[in-house]
C-alpha cells in the first residue's frame, strides 16, 4: 500500500532542530572504505532509506555492513568481487561511486547503471573519461558500467563541468594510481571536502580540498579509519526555508552556516532575521510576508540545485515576483506542476521560471517526483488553506530522518496515512 502524508494548512514552525549527517557524503564514504582492507567505523549516518540501501550494494561486492543507530561499520575482506550489480543500484543514484574505489583497488569493476531521483540526465561521461585518463578501459555494456586497467597512473584530468559525482569517482580511484593526478574544475562541494578528509586519515595524500583543483599523490594501501560525517546542508537549508515560509522562528543545529552562505543571505533580503552560530548551527526569525528575489543554481559555491524547489516554493508564497533560473537539472521544473495545483502562480520558459507570490495557497493531491520536491510540497501545504495530501512520500524517506515528527514538534500538524490515492 502507499503511504501519503495529510499536511494542515496554517501552521507557523518554531522551536529548535538538529540536523544529522549528510545525505550527499554519508554514501560516498561508505564506498570509500572499499579501498581498505579491514572495519571502516562512520558516525553521525542520517537513518534514512538510502543508506541501507548502500549497504546493500557494499555486501554484494563481498564486504559486511553493519549499521546500528547512525553508526556504519564496514568491514572490506582482502579479496574484493569487481561486480557491483546488486539490486539496490536501481534504487539510488550515488550507487555509482562504487565505480572509482573496485577500479583504484581491484583495477576493474562492473557496476550495474544506478537508479535515483527524476530530475533530468546525469550521464557517466565524466567519470568515464577521467577513469581513461588514468589508464582504464571504460564501456557500458548490458547495462553495466565495465572498467579495467592494467594499472592506474597519474595525469592531468580536465573536468567539462565541476560534477560531484565525477570528482569523487575520479579522486578515490587516484588515491591508489602510481605517481601524481591533478584534477582541474573539481566540484568544491564541502561532501568533496569530506571525503578529501576521510581518504587523508586512511592514508591517502590529496591537496587542495574544497578548491577547485584536487592534487593528488597515489599511494600503495589505505588502512581503516573512523570517521564522523558533516553535518547535511541540504537539511538545513530546508528547515532555513521552512521558517522563511511559515513566518516562523527555527533554530537549526549541527550543520555548518557557512556552508549556507548564499542561502542565509537571500533569506535576509526576503526579510529574515539570521543569526549564524560559528560551525555550529544558525537561527532564522521571519517576522512578515517573506519578499521575493530571485535564484540561480550553480554548482558550489552557487545555490544548488537541490534546494530550487524551496525557492520555487518561498517564491509563491512571498510578496512580489521572482525569476527562478536553473542551470543544472532541466527536469527540476516537474515540481512546478505540483505547486500550479496548490494555486501557485508560476510559468516556465526553458531554464527560467517566473513566480509570482500569493497570500495563501489551496490544498491539493499532489506528487513528489523526488526528495526535495518532496519536501518542498510539504512545506508549501503548510502554507495552504485546507489539508494537501503529498504522495510518493518515499522520496522524502529517502533525505529527511523523522521528517514529519520533528515538523510536529516544531508546530505543525502532518499526518502518515497508508492507503491508495484516487489518482491511477
Amino acid at each position: 500500500m502507499s503511504e501519503h502524508f495529510d499536511v494542515h494548512g496554517g501552521a507557523r514552525l518554531v522551536g529548535e532542530v538538529d540536523v544529522v549527517g549528510a545525505k550527499n557524503s554519508v554514501l560516498k564514504l561508505m564506498a570509500a572504505a572499499l579501498l581498505a582492507e579491514g572495519t571502516t567505523t562512520i558516525t553521525n549516518c542520517p537513518q534514512i532509506l538510502d543508506v541501507p540501501l548502500m549497504g546493500d550494494v557494499l555486501r554484494s561486492v563481498g564486504c559486511e555492513v553493519e549499521i546500528e543507530g547512525d553508526t556504519a561499520r564496514i568491514t572490506t575482506p582482502a579479496e574484493l568481487s569487481h561486480r557491483a550489480d546488486s539490486a539496490a543500484m536501481g534504487k539510488l543514484r550515488a550507487s555509482v561511486c562504487v565505480l572509482g574505489p573496485l577500479v583504484g583497488r581491484l583495477k576493474q569493476a562492473v557496476v550495474a547503471l544506478p537508479g535515483g531521483d527524476a530530475i533530468g540526465q546525469r550521464p557517466l561521461d565524466m567519470h568515464q573519461n577521467g577513469l581513461r585518463k588514468l589508464g582504464a578501459t571504460s564501456t557500458i555494456e548490458h547495462g553495466c558500467v565495465v572498467a579495467k586497467a592494467e594499472t592506474l597512473v597519474g595525469t592531468q584530468i580536465w573536468l567539462d563541468f565541476p560534477s560531484v559525482g565525477a570528482t569523487e569517482n575520479i579522486l578515490m580511484a587516484a588515491v591508489l594510481a602510481e605517481g601524481t593526478t591533478v584534477i582541474d574544475n573539481a566540484a568544491r562541494e564541502p561532501e568533496i571536502a569530506d571525503i578529501c578528509t576521510m581518504l587523508t586519515e586512511m592514508g591517502a595524500k590529496i591537496e587542495g580540498a574544497g578548491t577547485s583543483t584536487l592534487t593528488v599523490h597515489g599511494v600503495e594501501t589505505l588502512h581503516p579509519t573512523q570517521h564522523r560525517v558533516i553535518g547535511d546542508r541540504i537539511v538545513g537549508a530546508t528547515w532555513a526555508f521552512a521558517a522563511a515560509m511559515t513566518r516562523g522562528d527555527l533554530t537549526v543545529r549541527g550543520v555548518n552556516p557557512h556552508h549556507l552562505d548564499l542561502i542565509l543571505d537571500k533569506l535576509r533580503l526576503a526579510g529574515a532575521d539570521v543569526t549564524t552560530y560559528d560551525d555550529k548551527g544558525f537561527r532564522v526569525v521571519q517576522p512578515e510576508r517573506p519578499k521575493a528575489v530571485d535564484w540561480v543554481t550553480l554548482p558550489y559555491p552557487g545555490f544548488a540545485t537541490d534546494l530550487q524547489p524551496f525557492a520555487v516554493a518561498l517564491s509563491a508564497v512571498s510578496e512580489g515576483t521572482s525569476m527562478i533560473t536553473e542551470n543544472v537539472y532541466e527536469a527540476r521544473f516537474r515540481f512546478i506542476e505540483e505547486m500550479i495545483r496548490l494555486s501557485g502562480d508560476a510559468r516556465t520558459d526553458g531554464h527560467h521560471a517566473v513566480v509570482r507570490g500569493v497570500e495563501k495557497l489551496s490544498s491539493a493531491p499532489v506528487w513528489a517526483s523526488d526528495i526535495r520536491a518532496g519536501a518542498g510540497l510539504v512545506l508549501a501545504g503548510l502554507c495552504a488553506d485546507g489539508v494537501t495530501e503529498v504522495w510518493d512520500v518515499f522520496h522524502i524517506d529517502r533525505g529527511y530522518p523523522h521528517f514529519v515528527e520533528n515538523l510536529n514538534r516544531l508546530g505543525a500538524r502532518i499526518d502518515r496515512v497508508t492507503g491508495e490515492p484516487e489518482r491511477a
